[in-house]
């Protein structure tokens, strides 16, 4: 009989998982009633007292080509012509066009004291169970929390106690644009302390 274990399938999901930038992404439109699934399955996520500090905005109708645009004046004000050269302006408008946008809002507890490291790791969970999902579906994704994309969520019409903790990003992919990743191998990561 074989010592080895199969892999159970949400171990293959899990290891299946990747981060697919917005710029791979095809012109073909996700369902809403898949996009209400993944958004559902965030809901699920573990939560420190139950607070469930989160909210979701789909950014539809022209929110891609505002956020292009926003992002090219974003970067262009802020880097150096080298760091940040014209060739790029037009690549980075165009980067979001394929993208269904979610704003990952986190809505600070107003009922009970809670550590905010704790309610962020609440809504890392939830973007985790959201990734996951996508990847079920076939669908790239992954969670934008660069400074641009947290200004631009932060300017929506948001309550006093949220704020914006970036943008994720959902589309089809060609099977081509997938990456392979690495990971450090189990024995650098996990030790175990005898007593």
């Amino acid at each position: 009989m074989s010592t080895t274990l199969s892999i159970h399938p949400i171990s293959q999901l899990i290891r299946k998982r990747r981060t697919t930038y917005a710029s791979n992404y095809i012109s073909k439109e996700i369902p809403k009633e898949l996009i209400e699934e993944i958004i559902t399955n965030a809901l699920w996520a573990p939560t420190h007292k139950k607070t469930q500090p989160w909210r979701f905005i789909g950014l539809s109708g022209k929110h891609q080509e505002v956020f292009g645009q926003y992002m090219m004046e974003y970067y262009k004000e802020r880097l150096s012509e080298e760091q940040y050269p014209p060739s790029r302006y037009q690549s980075t408008i165009e980067y979001p066009k394929n993208a269904t946008m979610i704003a990952i809002i986190f809505q600070r507890s107003q009922r009970v004291e809670i550590a905010e490291w704790e309610e962020i790791a609440a809504i890392s969970c939830a973007v985790q169970n959201m990734w996951l999902s996508c990847t079920a579906l076939n669908i790239g994704c992954y969670w934008d929390t660069c400074d641009a994309a947290i200004e631009y969520g932060n300017a929506l019409d948001l309550k006093e106690h949220e704020r914006c903790l970036g943008i994720f990003y959902m589309g089809y992919i060609q099977e081509e644009s997938q990456e392979k990743r690495k990971r450090s191998t189990l024995k650098r990561k996990l030790v175990w302390d005898i007593k």
